[in-house]
């Protein structure tokens, strides 16, 4: 017996049964950012390995540990992309989008990532992104914000979520905090884990993000950014602060958020909650002034941010009202009885297509007798079915069986529902 082959591990096929809850968060989504007047980006899945080591730095976990790299048939060392931030800014400068320009972009699609997999963390998963280049000041970092908070509230679960935010400074700020960092760890040096000893010299901000619970006290007593950040990140962040009240939207100042790639600088923030366990950061961003110039194009601001939709389809899920929010993948069950029905029904089905193209309609197929074909009417889950036998080909009439309603079943002509199914679907 020749073997079956099963998925990659961390890599999930999506079922029709799951592709309700996809295409309801995916079409939340493209209504959100549309209302904002934001365009869609769609660049390559796989990208030069040089591209992401350059952007996200060679320190990382994700560069060091979990990209997907390969050496193709031409020599070539290409990875599959891990993040979307640094293929958006590489398709900007290639296709001459940033310089001396205002963009606000938009992207979903996977990622790829060979960590352990858990619950809403996968090696294949999928993120929604939104990156904007040319706005230097706090009002675009409101807006980003702003922008994934109506979506919270829109997905209904705003109240389930916590905004916390962080200045990281200018670069030269960042490099000169490091540097005291570093001399705090090093007088500590007994109490850092191996991976925090690892990172000590090379990127000691990630040592601030370490989840290892032995050292919160450590990390709680390091010098904080805000007592070594410039006086021009100061007066950015005081008024990313002041539009963020303005708004309404609060806010939790966490001076230990980093956020884990190397080119953010200035306002850095995360949407966490304690709804998922251990998965509690559910999107995160922030500002890259530095990386259009560092990808080789000229000098732009960028600021950001992406989230995970695995795991807001974990949030989702955890609504008892969820289910009723999406559309039935059926409207109407068409059953035809007999040689004639099936021959006259099928061209119906047509017609109704071409006379309600918003109704999803299915036809049945493969034969058998009334109460089977019921049966799938019923499962498919449409809101009426419309059976058609000889009798009623010959009177150009249909049987109207309502499904999802205690109301009895109606013949009428076969036109007039042609003319009022949006009426009978109520």
């Amino acid at each position: 017996m020749s073997k079956t082959f099963q998925a990659v591990k961390g890599m999930n096929d999506c079922l029709p049964t799951d592709s309700p809850v996809w295409q309801y968060l995916e079409g939340c989504l493209r209504e959100v950012v549309a209302g904002y007047g934001y365009q869609e980006i769609r660049t390559p899945i796989v990208e030069n390995t040089q591209l992401f080591c350059r952007s996200i730095g060679e320190v990382t976990d994700i560069v060091e540990k979990e990209m997907y790299t390969f050496v193709d048939k031409g020599e070539d060392s290409l990875t599959m992309r891990p993040e979307g931030t640094a293929s958006t800014v590489r398709a900007g400068i290639e296709h001459g989008l940033l310089y001396n320009q205002q963009q606000r972009l938009w992207y979903m699609g996977p990622m790829f990532r060979r960590e352990k997999p858990q619950k809403g963390r996968y090696r294949q998963f999928h993120q929604f992104g939104v990156e904007t280049f040319g706005y230097p000041g706090p009002d675009i970092d409101a807006e980003l914000i702003a922008l994934s908070a109506r979506l919270w509230q829109k997905l209904g679960f705003d109240d389930k979520v916590e905004l916390q935010i962080n200045s990281l400074g200018s670069n030269q700020a960042r490099e000169a905090y490091k540097q005291v960092l570093i001399e705090y760890f090093q007088t500590n040096l007994s109490q850092l884990d191996e991976d925090s000893q690892r990172r000590l010299k090379s990127n000691p901000l990630r040592i601030l993000d370490s989840k290892n619970p032995e050292m919160v006290e450590l990390i709680d007593n390091a010098p904080k950014f805000s007592e070594h950040l410039d006086q021009e990140s100061a007066a950015h962040f005081t008024g990313l602060c002041e539009k963020l009240e303005l708004l309404g939207i609060r806010y939790t100042v966490n001076p230990t958020l980093v956020r884990g790639l190397d080119y953010y600088n200035r306002t850095v923030f995360e949407w966490v909650t304690t709804e998922l366990g251990a998965q509690g950061t559910i999107c995160a961003g922030g500002r890259y002034d530095g990386l259009v110039a560092q990808l080789g194009g000229q000098a732009t601001q960028g600021c950001g941010f992406a989230m995970g939709l695995e795991r807001i389809i974990l949030l989702l899920e955890q609504q008892s009202d969820f289910k009723s929010k999406l559309s039935a993948s059926v409207d109407v069950y068409i059953c035809g009885l007999g040689e004639k029905a099936e021959a006259f029904s099928i061209q119906y089905a047509e017609k109704l297509r071409n006379k309600a193209p918003s109704v999803k309609v299915q036809l049945h197929c493969g034969g058998g007798n009334f109460k089977k074909q019921l049966k799938k009417a019923d499962r498919s889950g449409a809101k009426v079915a419309l059976i058609f036998g000889e009798d009623e080909v010959n009177a150009q009439s249909v049987a109207v069986k309502f499904l999802r309603e205690n109301k009895p079943q109606e013949m009428l002509t076969a036109q007039s529902v042609l003319e009022s199914i949006g009426e009978l679907l109520g």
